[in-house]
């Protein structure tokens, strides 16, 4: 009984540990988009250049998710995680010094290419500690990421406005204890990829069985989610990189308070991931995934219109929504796919939300040429994508072809 409390124990400590590699993962990217309303005044930067930086960091960070989780799908590489947040680490000191557009572009890049390094292993991790309680294992190791992701409203209120741009250094502290966390994390992940390479010699199964055709079913699925997280991530993009905009242009609010709306927004998303996990384990991941999108289009839909005495709670509601599905579509996708939880992992977390970064650019352009309230309404439609759910397999349809 005592062994099962200390195993217990420590697949516990491996998931919060590598939750919180995740929070400082994603702080440290957190902090470009937080310094928009910052170097757009500073460098005197354009719509379109924020939406290039923006563009410039999520894809590096998301395009090359796949190709490390294919990679790693191949031969595990423990030792990536703490490299990945080296690499965060050399792009923040960078991107706190650079003076010029292009040194800024350079600087995200080593960001975005330590967060793709990063995410593939950090999902096979919480995959390989999860047991049979994905859900909730995906949601611990999502709401690292997601409250990391939330606190660049409240970076740029409280450190970035007094301090500017070079505030930023701050923040290598993080990065360095981010290291020393995963190195630990690697030593734990190290020792499983032994013991798994152990029992299969000793099972005889070293050599590994020609693998059977993909059912079309499963394939279009596959594409199908990659899909729906994409048109997730272009409303995510539109919202947290330009409606801090919309509230200082439309509302007249200062950068400060404008910070708090998206603050409200990505704090909800944390909820909203956390719940979402175990909720999926009791009512179907499918069933999820199709409430947290079509379930905030008619608030994603009134959001440009309302007063903003009533947008606070309106856009706490549309995040928390939105975001429910955000562990569960990752788990969903790898029981799609259980023998490339790497590259599954990069498809989902990486690649389709490197898409949004493709918004980004493109919502930029349009508030150039048009308005940020134009880019507000166009984003306010995505969610109602939401309905092409229904054509996903069920769960349990999901385990027959699997079978």
């Amino acid at each position: 009984m005592k062994s099962v409390h200390k195993q217990n124990a420590t697949i516990y400590g491996i998931l919060f540990a590598i939750s919180s590699g995740h929070f400082i993962n994603d702080t440290l990217q957190a902090v470009v988009p937080a310094m928009f309303p910052i170097i757009e005044k500073s460098l005197q930067l354009s719509y379109t250049q924020i939406g290039w930086i923006a563009f410039s960091l999520n894809m590096t960070s998301s395009l090359l998710q796949p190709v490390f989780g294919y990679y790693a799908d191949k031969k595990s590489r423990p030792y990536l995680l703490p490299l990945g947040m080296f690499s965060s680490l050399i792009g923040l000191v960078g991107f706190a010094l650079s003076g010029h557009f292009l040194w800024i572009i350079l600087s995200v890049l080593f960001i975005g290419f330590g967060s793709a390094i990063f995410h593939p292993e950090g999902s096979r991790v919480a995959y390989m500690a999860a047991g049979q309680r994905r859900g909730l294992a995906q949601s611990i190791y999502q709401v690292g990421g997601n409250t990391g992701q939330s606190l660049a409203p409240i970076i740029t209120a409280f450190i970035f406005v007094p301090f500017g741009q070079k505030g930023a250094l701050w923040f290598s502290i993080a990065a360095i204890f981010g290291i020393l966390v995963l190195l630990r994390v690697s030593k734990w992940y190290s020792e499983r990829v032994k013991e798994t390479e152990s029992i299969q010699i000793r099972s005889k199964k070293v050599t590994p069985s020609k693998p059977s055709p993909l059912h079309n079913k499963i394939k279009w699925a596959m594409v199908l989610v990659v899909f729906l997280v994409f048109a997730r991530s272009w409303y995510g993009a539109g919202l947290s990189n330009y409606y801090q905009f919309y509230l200082i242009e439309d509302y007249g609010l200062s950068i400060k308070k404008a910070q708090a709306y998206i603050f409200a927004f990505m704090f909800a998303g944390v909820l909203g991931t956390f719940l979402g996990g175990p909720l999926a384990d009791r009512f179907g991941k499918r069933n999820i995934i199709f409430f947290s999108m079509l379930g905030a289009a008619p608030l994603t839909l009134a959001l440009p219109y309302l007063p903003l005495e009533v947008v606070f709670p309106v856009i706490f509601c549309i995040g928390f929504i939105i975001s429910s599905s955000f562990s569960v579509i990752v788990v969903y996708a790898q029981e799609l796919l259980p023998k490339k939880i790497g590259m599954v992992s990069g498809l989902t977390v990486g690649f389709a939300f490197g898409m949004g970064a493709v918004g980004a650019v493109l919502f930029g352009g349009l508030a150039d040429l048009y308005s940020i309230r134009f880019v507000m309404i166009l984003c306010s439609f995505l969610p109602l994508l939401g309905m092409l759910t229904f054509l996903l397999p069920t769960d349990e349809m999901v385990r027959k072809l699997n079978h």
